[in-house]
């Protein structure tokens, strides 16, 4: 069974308790039509989990089949910079159907209060870099495809529509 290379440290996107009995890490692609359903699942864990779950989301854009998936990570990371990365998160995977350059802008201008500097940080090469380490960090743990999730540092191989029966334990 594959285990979660590097183990989630301080550069991870957390939500939930620090203190969780539960660990689920993501590595999804902000265009990839199954993690967009995959959203919505890790949406009701997290609600019906709320006070044993930490939820860690890792980029994985596949770029070579998705012409917006690097752009999305990029906004995620630049609105992160902004203490936004979740609201971002959620508004891309919530309008994907819409994904380009110009929804991106639209979204960071409705929650961000710097666009300038949001800017400045799309074209950022320590969050090039971030990208480019979680999406290494996924093929070190043998991420192969899109999403891909570890619970509590292994890789889940199942169903994710059925993952919450794996987490009752």
């Amino acid at each position: 069974m594959a285990i979660l290379l590097p183990p989630v440290n301080s550069r991870d996107h957390v939500s939930g308790v620090p203190n969780a009995t539960i660990e689920l890490v993501e590595y999804a692609d902000f265009q990839c039509p199954y993690c967009r359903e995959a959203f919505f699942v890790v949406k009701q864990l997290q609600e019906r989990f709320a006070n044993r779950l930490r939820f860690v989301f890792r980029n994985f854009p596949l770029a070579e089949a998705h012409e917006y998936a690097m752009d999305a990570a990029m906004a995620a990371e630049a609105a992160g910079r902004q203490d936004r990365f979740w609201e971002m998160h959620d508004a891309i995977f919530t309008r994907q159907s819409e994904l380009n350059d110009a929804l991106l802008l639209g979204l960071a201008a409705d929650f961000l209060t710097d666009l300038s500097q949001f800017a400045e940080d799309m074209q950022a090469p320590d969050l090039v870099s971030k990208v480019d380490a979680d999406f290494e960090s996924g093929v070190r743990s043998g991420v192969n495809g899109t999403p891909t999730f570890y619970l509590n540092g292994k890789r889940y191989n199942g169903d994710y529509r059925v993952l919450s029966s794996f987490m009752e334990d």
